[in-house]
C-alpha cells in the first residue's frame, strides 16, 4: 500500500465529534494504528485493524455507512483511505491530526503517546 494520486476527504477532529455526537448517520471508526498504540490510547468504538492487515481484512470494513479512518497523526490513515476508496469504497474520510489532535481539540482524557 503506497502512496497514491487521491485526494481523500478530510474530516477535522471537531467535525468528527459533532457527527459521532448527532448519530446519523453512523459512522465507522477504523484505527489502523498498531496493537501497541490502541493499547496506549483509542476513540471508541471504533474497528481496530492495524495499517498492514487491511488490504487481506477489508471485508471485515463496513461498506453500508461513512467511514473515518484515524492513525496517531493522519499519515498513515490517510493512505488507508485512499488505498480503500481505490477498492471502491465510497465516504471514506481521514481524521486530520490522528488521535493526537482529537487528544488535544476534543477529548482531552483521551492519552496522549510519542
Amino acid at each position: 500500500m503506497g502512496p497514491c494520486d487521491r485526494m481523500v476527504t478530510p474530516i477535522t477532529p471537531e467535525k468528527l465529534a459533532e457527527r459521532l455526537k448527532a448519530g446519523s448517520p453512523s459512522v465507522t471508526l477504523l484505527d489502523v494504528r498498531e496493537l501497541d498504540e490502541r493499547e496506549a490510547a483509542r476513540i471508541e468504538p471504533s474497528l481496530h485493524i492495524p495499517m498492514n492487515e487491511v488490504p487481506a481484512r477489508k471485508a471485515e470494513i463496513p461498506r453500508d455507512r461513512p467511514l473515518v479512518v484515524y492513525c496517531h497523526s493522519g499519515t498513515r490513515s490517510m493512505m488507508v483511505a485512499g488505498y480503500l476508496e481505490g477498492q471502491g469504497f465510497t465516504g471514506v474520510s481521514n481524521l486530520t491530526g490522528g488521535i493526537d489532535a482529537w487528544s488535544l481539540r476534543v477529548d482531552p482524557t483521551v492519552p496522549r503517546y510519542d
